[in-house]
């Protein structure tokens, strides 16, 4: 299923924002879609799509990794909603469908990433340039023990009913984030509970489960290479002496993620038995 892994020397990065001299009011809605060539882990170089829609308010991030998955992060700023996508190619000759696709739904919080209207002014130079992060931010390692009704998801976030399509019976989040979710509102029909090790005292993780056929608790890790995770100011001096700050240019992040969730048969996991 891996391919090989081609390398290519690393280059000096350079993105910068080009932002409107407006401060204090807010600017029109704008999109905007960039392409970046990253680098993974072990080498392999791959192409990043950025898109952000100030007007929605959401961003998202989509890469594939160097197994082959396209891995996918819609931030969904307005409902505080964070939505990872993997689409993974199956094994065909373990009687695995051509894909299969998962969906993890987390809280988002403030300052994990620059906001829409800041990505829709990203401009980028040396097209060509191969980027690595400035800064690796520490694994989170995630338990996942609710599934969300996909045909419900739109009243959490509208972009879970484009996003999540090929995985409808396997999209998770934590009760965690969904108490969180239940005081803004949102209806609380669409979250089931999934079994946990305390409801079925045999459930083992799936690396440890020789039957194939039986339930067990999956791990599925992913990482976001690079993406835009901060704003950098600089300062000015008017006429006058008096100094002011501006937004210039964007601090850029790797985070890597590790989700556990139940799973109904081993044969839904069969990479697990990888790690």
């Amino acid at each position: 299923m891996r391919g090989p892994r081609r390398r290519l020397p690393a280059l000096p990065a350079l993105l910068w924002l080009a932002l409107a001299p407006l401060p204090g009011a807010p600017g029109p809605a704008a999109r905007a879609e960039l392409r970046v060539r990253v680098r993974l882990p072990g080498g392999q170089v791959t192409e990043e799509s950025l898109q952000a829609d100030s007007g929605s308010d959401c961003i998202s991030l989509e890469l594939r990794t160097a197994d082959g998955a396209l891995v996918t992060l819609t931030a969904d700023f307005r409902q505080e909603v964070k939505i990872f996508r993997a689409l993974i190619l199956g094994e065909l000759e373990r009687g695995q469908s051509q894909f299969q696709a998962l969906c993890f739904i987390t809280r988002l919080h403030r300052n994990e990433i620059i906001p829409s209207e800041s990505m829709a002014k990203l401009r980028q130079k040396n097209p060509r340039t191969v980027r690595q992060a400035e800064e690796v931010r520490g694994l989170e390692h995630l338990s996942m023990d609710v599934a969300v009704n996909f045909s419900k998801g739109a009243q959490l976030s509208s972009h879970i009913h484009n996003v999540c399509a090929e995985a409808k019976e396997a999209i998770y989040t934590r009760e965690e984030d969904v108490k969180f979710w239940l005081e803004k509102g949102v209806d609380g029909s669409m979250f089931e509970v999934l079994p946990q090790t305390s409801d079925l005292p045999d459930l083992q993780r799936c690396k440890l489960c020789a039957d194939r056929w039986k339930p067990c608790i999956c791990s599925y890790s992913l990482s976001i290479e690079w993406y835009p995770c901060m704003l950098k100011y600089c300062k000015s001096r008017d006429a006058g002496g008096k100094v002011s700050s501006y937004k210039c240019g964007i601090r850029s992040c790797q985070k890597g993620y590790t989700f556990d969730y139940y799973v109904p048969q081993k044969q839904l996991c069969l990479w697990d038995e990888e790690t």
